[in-house]
């Protein structure tokens, strides 16, 4: 029976056992399968590299959970819809330790029919995947990864952390292995360093050359495995990245050595290869555990959330999981207890700490109607609540699932770095030839190799050159950054949507403010109340309906006036309610015509009115079948610290410029109390928009601060919008950036925080940058030995990952 060889893995086979396809022959599906995928993929030129060398054949069996992910329980528990209809899964892709995995998963998953958005975060692996299910199933994406040597879950915190511990143990072995050998091949290599000046024996310079060559094989081939991994699927992929040029460097040292074991001239360089897998491996290690305590925060956040909880069943306490929990469901919550889903208080009264969502160490009391968010604890009472949303859609697994957003995305500038080491790997190649090149026709002498030929010097200068670049440290410079600003702004309860937000709030020069619930508390009281002629209880009947079918601050804090002084006041029922923005309302009342709102509105109708605001307050007017019958005259109070807040702001360096619907008495009071030179008054919402759409045109980036509602427009337009005073879940729906406690204090930390991290991501690209135009060119001309070039390139990613770390350092 002939034998062929199998398309793919190129392994020998009976022929009446093999698959058939065309004029193909494969020993399996797996072998079939990933043949396809690399042909349709553009990549056939694999197998031109591939040669008469053999692989082995995929393994059949890690296929074979992959109906899992289409079925309706895997659908519900990880998959979500997004706002335009897609659908978003978020997947932890293993297998990724540089920034050319987290290149090549990206390029190779955006390429699918169907997917319409991938993004991969360096820091923690997580992958956020949008695509069209009906063009393409969550099943197909997980077999692509698969496919090019990377495999990928469904991301779960529980699974993620036990993911991690076992990531953890194989560095650890693989480290421990490289550790105890590089410890006994520099004991050799001291014993042979030695004798060149005192003399030794050919023997035992052959009995120590053979000694190293058996304690690095090992270091080679099992502790660098991971970067004989990860090079070959970059170069299956078209790719050169870090991992290629670490193997290229310690592979070529390795067989050089044994070349001049065998009997060649020169000297071996086995203490080389064990200390470039030894130190870049000891520098991954490091790198994983500054990732995995710079994301500390969301799995404290995560690992306090209840998973059970009582519900109220036909009167009886029934312990539920935290998924069955469905909206209207009575939740029993007892002192010490966690709410884990947002409700209403039906029964009793308690105290609660709302410190994990607010930042606030003082407890808020709550009554029957008091509103219950979750993930505050209840302090002191026992407690019934309806329940409001259920755990999917409650403010607390919002907050989770920002931050994680946040976690995962990247920042522009990072962006750039990581468009710039695409070319690193390259760049450094050419180099090293270069530098080959010149030190094998026209080189000196090695300081390190006075007795070197030609070919040994111009071998081991560019080894060095290729070790001692590091494309890891540009790549590491932004995502490690940005992940400890995210989390250092988590605690202090301010949540950016995207870490591109940290970038724009860090560059921002024109901070917009909104006046009211902004500046202000946001409640107004009435100081004044001036009637023309005193009102009849009918009058006050149809003044208190207008000012309480509005939402707006001023007519609701009339109307709270109203109801306090008069106590049976009438609220009678009106026709033809009409809201004239920015202004005021109009209705009708048997024929009558009703009129309430500033002097704008009363000018445009050309209404007469003898009541003035000297104070500079809020000033509101009543009238009935245009006659002005009364006039209100209110005053808000400014935030605490609200004139420190602006003082800050303009240290700086921001331009600040207030704007308000309020009239200009009133607008320039606040100012002039709080040290604000620019502000515009008599504004509508359209017309707040439009103001920042013209600071944007003139080059500014320009951060809005509103209340959220009436201001959304204006929020949206910015390139920052930031909602305060709205509550959490319209915060999370809104703002760019969510301020959980609401103060002044915590919008100054938003900044202050986003500059200092934008500050020490500049400051990382510039510490990679520098090391690698100083050290390549020591390299290129002969100042470096590899194991030195490996000890400074694992030591540039170290220095990158701690300067990050002083991002905490003024925060503690």
């Amino acid at each position: 029976m002939p034998r062929v060889k199998c398309s793919h893995c190129h392994l020998e086979f009976d022929e009446d056992i093999m698959l058939k396809s065309g004029d193909k022959y494969f020993c399996c599906l797996g072998c079939k399968s990933v043949y396809e995928i690399l042909n349709a993929g553009g990549l056939e030129s694999f197998y031109e590299k591939l040669g008469n060398n053999t692989i082995a054949p995929p393994i059949e069996s890690a296929n074979d959970d992959l109906a899992k992910f289409d079925n309706i329980s895997f659908e519900e528990r990880f998959l979500k819809t997004t706002e335009d209809g897609f659908t978003r899964v978020d997947l932890i892709i293993e297998g990724i330790h540089c920034a050319a995995c987290v290149w090549l998963n990206e390029k190779v998953l955006i390429n699918l029919s169907g997917v319409k958005e991938a993004s991969i975060n360096f820091s923690t692996n997580k992958a956020k995947i949008i695509y069209n299910k009906n063009k393409i199933k969550l099943s197909e994406i997980i077999l692509k990864i698969r496919s090019i040597g990377y495999n990928a879950y469904a991301y779960d915190a529980s699974v993620v952390e036990q993911k991690s511990l076992k990531r953890k143990r194989i560095y650890i072995i693989k480290m421990m292995i490289a550790v105890f050998a590089s410890m006994n091949i520099m004991m050799l290599s001291l014993a042979k360093y030695t004798g060149f000046f005192t003399g030794i024996n050919k023997d035992v310079t052959s009995l120590i050359h053979f000694g190293e060559f058996i304690l690095s094989t090992p270091v080679l081939f099992y502790s660098g495995s991971l970067f004989y991994k990860g090079a070959y699927y970059g170069l299956k992929n078209k790719f050169l990245n870090m991992d290629f040029l670490v193997i290229t460097g310690a592979s070529l040292t390795y067989f050089y050595s044994v070349y001049v074991m065998l009997g060649g001239a020169g000297g071996t360089y086995f203490d080389s290869v064990t200390m470039i897998i030894t130190f870049v491996l000891v520098g991954k290690y490091l790198e994983l555990i500054g990732k995995k305590s710079a994301s500390d925060t969301l799995d404290k956040i995560k690992s306090s959330l209840p998973l059970e909880a009582n519900v109220i069943k036909n009167g009886q306490a029934k312990i539920i999981s935290l998924d069955e929990i469905k909206v209207g469901d009575i939740i029993l919550l007892k002192a010490g207890q966690k709410a884990m889903v947002d409700g209403e208080v039906t029964q009793g009264e308690a105290n609660f700490d709302e410190s994990s969502i607010t930042g606030e160490a003082q407890t808020v009391y709550k009554k029957i109607g008091s509103k219950i968010c979750s993930g505050t604890i209840n302090t002191d009472g026992l407690i019934r609540f309806k329940v409001l949303k259920n755990f999917a859609n409650s403010t607390l697994n919002s907050i989770v699932t920002l931050l994680e957003d946040s976690l995962s995305s990247k920042s522009n500038i990072e962006n750039r770095a990581n468009a710039i080491s695409k070319y690193f790997t390259f760049t450094i190649l050419s180099l090293a030839c270069l530098s080959f090149v010149f030190w094998y026709f026209f080189g000196g002498t090695l300081y390190f190799a006075p007795n070197a030929s030609s070919f040994e010097k111009a071998f081991i200068v560019s080894i060095s050159v290729i070790v001692i670049a590091c494309p890891c440290a540009l790549a590491l410079a932004t995502p490690i950054a940005s992940l400890i600003g995210i989390n250092l702004l988590a605690k202090k309860s301010l949540l950016f949507k995207e870490a591109k937000h940290i970038e724009t709030l860090a560059r921002a020069n024109t901070l917009v403010l909104d006046k009211t619930g902004t500046l202000t508390k946001g409640k107004l009281k009435v100081i004044n109340f001036i009637q023309n002629s005193k009102l009849s209880q009918k009058e006050l009947g149809l003044l208190y309906a207008l000012v309480s079918s509005s939402e707006h601050l001023v007519s609701q804090a009339i109307a709270r006036y109203l109801k306090q002084k008069y106590k049976n006041i009438e609220n009678l029922s009106l026709k033809g309610l009409k809201n004239i923005q920015a202004r005021g309302m109009q209705a009708s009342y048997q024929g009558l015509k009703i009129l309430g709102g500033n002097k704008e509105l009363f000018d445009e109708y050309k209404i007469k009115y003898d009541f003035e605001n000297t104070k500079g307050n809020s000033l509101y007017l009543f009238a009935l079948s245009d006659e002005c019958k009364v006039s209100f005259e209110l005053e808000d109070e400014i935030k605490e610290n609200a004139k420190d807040f602006i003082e800050k702001m303009k240290k700086m360096k921001l331009e600040i410029l207030m704007l308000t619907g309020d009239n200009a008495s009133v607008a320039k009071k606040l100012c002039l109390k709080l040290g604000i030179d620019n502000y515009k008054a008599h504004l509508n919402p359209l017309q707040k928009a439009e103001t920042i759409k013209e600071l944007k045109k003139n080059n500014n980036i320009v951060v809005m601060v509103g209340d959220g509602l009436n201001d959304s427009l204006a929020l949206s337009t910015a390139d920052i919008g930031i909602v305060m005073g709205a509550g959490a879940d319209i915060s999370i729906s809104i703002s760019d950036i969510v301020l959980l406690n609401n103060t002044l204090n915590s919008l100054h930390d938003a900044f202050r925080i986003s500059k200092r991290t934008y500050f020490f991501i500049k400051q990382n690209l510039i510490i990679s940058l520098l090391y690698n135009l100083i050290t390549v060119p020591l390299a290129i001309f002969g100042y470096v030995i590899p194991l030195f070039a490996a000890l400074s390139m694992s030591l540039s990613s170290l220095l990158v990952v701690a300067n990050s770390f002083r991002i905490r350092q003024k925060d503690k």
